[in-house]
């Protein structure tokens, strides 16, 4: 006899749950701008008999759920927030914000974990507390950050703490996870070179702001070829230059911007030293000064080994062993739900959004419906495991 699983009881209501996450989607709203979509989650907690606390770290939720006496926890977070992209898929409930869309999935992630609340809440085969974390702002604003020093952990105690994103490519029904370092820390900089402008025809007068930045640009090549090990995987790109408006005038200034990426903190600190060191002085030699604003967005990702094999055991129980990859790919991408593993132990998880699904971040991007059972359904099989229910309780 096949023993049901969380996601076979979660596709009783899956055209419920499709509907939710169809009705997000056409309402995206930016980070710490989720006031829709907070309201949305909370009367769908508050429905299910779950206990709402609004407004931590902004327009951040956590529903809480308890059952028997046990005094072990645990956090479930997902992501709220949309991205400023004008949408280009043409779909029924396409975005009725122009300029602002759920391209990277995350009306998807709510919806999953309210899917796992619900059936977590209906069924209560649990023992122990579960905090529904509803993050906002998770697309480089500080959202994760913003929950965490709003007392996230300590107003909603967490033994340990679980997440899951989308991949595109990835095919349905199947997850991909990895014990340690999986998702890159994150940085943007602003490098900005103040120069002396003059007439293009008299270039000795001045003292050439872009002249500089093209030194910096190629200087800025070794940061990581000749600093970071080979061993430590980083990548450090300029993005942006900006400078000048007319033909026949040196400008004053020059701005460089772009991203800094890494595995450790420690290497990440050395790419910021480096490119501090290296734009002041190369600046300096040609009498002009450089400011260097390099802002710390992601700290890497790294998953706990024992909470990742939990989660891969959760998801086995699901799709079956063969549709878990637990050594799947480390990506340079990055995510704020690191500063949460940094807390408390956890694991992170991705789950497949088709073959045939257009990248996140990209105007045609879809989150895949039929995703939605299995992906609650994880959420929920992990809470079962991490919390079993004793006899008689």
């Amino acid at each position: 006899m096949t023993t049901q699983t969380p996601a076979d009881a979660i596709r009783a209501y899956h055209d419920e749950l499709t509907a939710i996450r169809r009705d997000i989607h056409a309402h995206p709203e930016i980070g710490f701008e989720e006031v829709r979509t907070s309201d949305l989650v909370a009367g769908k907690l508050k429905e299910w008999g779950i206990e709402v606390h609004r407004n931590v770290g902004g327009t951040g939720l956590v529903g809480v759920l308890r059952k028997g006496n046990g005094a072990a926890s645990i956090g479930l977070r997902a992501d709220m927030d949309a991205l400023p992209i004008l949408e280009a898929t043409d779909l029924a409930y396409a975005s009725t914000k122009p300029g602002t869309m759920h391209a990277c999935g995350h009306d998807g992630h709510t919806t999953m974990l309210l899917g796992a609340a619900r059936y977590l809440a209906e069924t209560g085969n649990f023992n122990g507390t579960v905090n529904f974390i509803f993050q906002p702002a998770e697309e480089g604003l500080g959202g994760a950050e913003a929950m965490l020093k709003d007392g996230l952990l300590s107003r909603f105690p967490c033994d340990s703490v679980f997440g899951m994103h989308n991949r595109p490519g990835l095919e349905l029904g199947k997850f991909a996870i990895r014990p340690g370092a999986m998702m890159a820390g994150g940085a943007f900089f602003d490098i900005t070179i103040n120069g002396r402008g003059a007439h293009g025809a008299r270039p000795e007068e001045s003292i050439d702001p872009v002249v500089v930045a093209g030194a910096i640009i190629s200087a800025m090549q070794s940061v990581v070829a000749r600093n970071v090990k080979a061993t430590d995987t980083a990548v450090l790109s300029i993005t942006t230059m900006e400078s000048g408006a007319a033909y026949n005038v040196i400008p004053d200034t020059a701005v460089l911007r772009g991203t800094a990426r890494a595995f450790k903190r420690e290497v990440m600190q050395q790419m910021e030293d480096r490119m501090r060191l290296l734009a002041t002085s190369i600046a300096t030699g040609f009498g002009a000064t450089a400011d260097v604003d390099f802002r710390f967005l992601f700290a890497p990702l790294v998953n706990d080994a024992e909470q990742t094999g939990l989660f891969a055991d959760a998801a086995a129980l699901l799709v079956g062993a063969d549709n878990v990859e637990r050594n799947g790919p480390a990506v340079m991408g990055s995510e704020d739900f690191s500063f949460m593993l940094e807390a408390r132990p956890g694991a992170y998880i991705n789950i497949g959004n088709g073959k045939d699904s257009a990248p996140v971040h990209n105007a045609l991007y879809n989150f895949n419906d039929d995703a939605i059972p299995d992906g609650a359904g994880v959420l929920a099989a992990l809470v079962e495991l991490k919390l079993p229910k004793m006899p008689n309780v």
